[in-house]
């Protein structure tokens, strides 16, 4: 089963949905469980065909999982794995988190990391989990979109090669979407940082812009 902590925003929301539509049965994590619950249910209604999603509290999430994500902003990642960190020892740590701020009239830009990346901050955060980065730059708008065939590669980096393989197992289950391996976890900090130049590509252009890796 695969936890999705801060699954009731819109990056973890679309995922939940677009795993479950891929046969999967994601469990969305939510510091309230009523609330997990609610958008587990949401979701479910609007996915085409039958799936099956959960809700829960990100305790509860963690515990049923053996792959977690992390699909929260930045500014909570220490204090949610300092808490949960004992719980998701010898667990797959996915980190979807882009750290980025907004300044008006200049757009979005990345937010500078002490450990190089948030999935490295992770890493040193939980040396008993295997943290893998991934999904940093796919549209949420599209994830949640159950009628959009989403288009693109899933770069995936980790120190761990089996949670990498596994992780990129997971994003080649989403239609159109590829796993493209990314190197060790030093190489999050650039795929991190793609993130907030797509955000602005898309408010100047109107779209949901993604990446695609050429001549694989």
């Amino acid at each position: 089963m695969l936890a999705i902590l801060g699954g009731t925003g819109p990056e973890g929301k679309g995922l939940a949905l677009r795993f479950a539509m891929a046969g999967e049965t994601p469990i969305i994590g939510s510091r309230d469980a009523a609330r997990g619950e609610a958008a587990a249910q949401e979701l479910a209604q609007s996915a085409p065909g039958t799936v099956t999603i959960k809700g829960s509290d990100n305790a509860g999430a963690v515990a049923a999982a053996d792959v977690v994500f992390l699909a929260f902003p930045y500014e909570g990642q220490r204090s949610v794995l300092e808490d949960l960190g004992p719980s998701l020892k010898g667990k797959i740590v996915v980190s979807v988190i882009a750290p980025m701020e907004f300044e008006r009239g200049k757009g979005a830009s990345a937010v500078e990391v002490e450990a190089g990346s948030a999935a490295q901050e992770a890493q040193e955060l939980l040396p008993d989990s295997q943290v893998v980065a991934a999904f940093q730059n796919a549209s949420a708008e599209e994830l949640l979109n159950p009628n959009v065939t989403m288009e693109g590669d899933v770069v995936v980096c980790s120190d761990h090669a089996d949670a990498k393989r596994l992780v990129m197992n997971l994003a080649d289950k989403i239609n159109n979407l590829r796993g493209v391996d990314g190197g060790s976890l030093a190489n999050a900090k650039y795929v991190e940082q793609i993130t907030p130049m797509l955000v602005n590509i898309n408010r100047i252009y109107k779209i949901h812009a993604g990446i695609r890796i050429v001549g694989i």
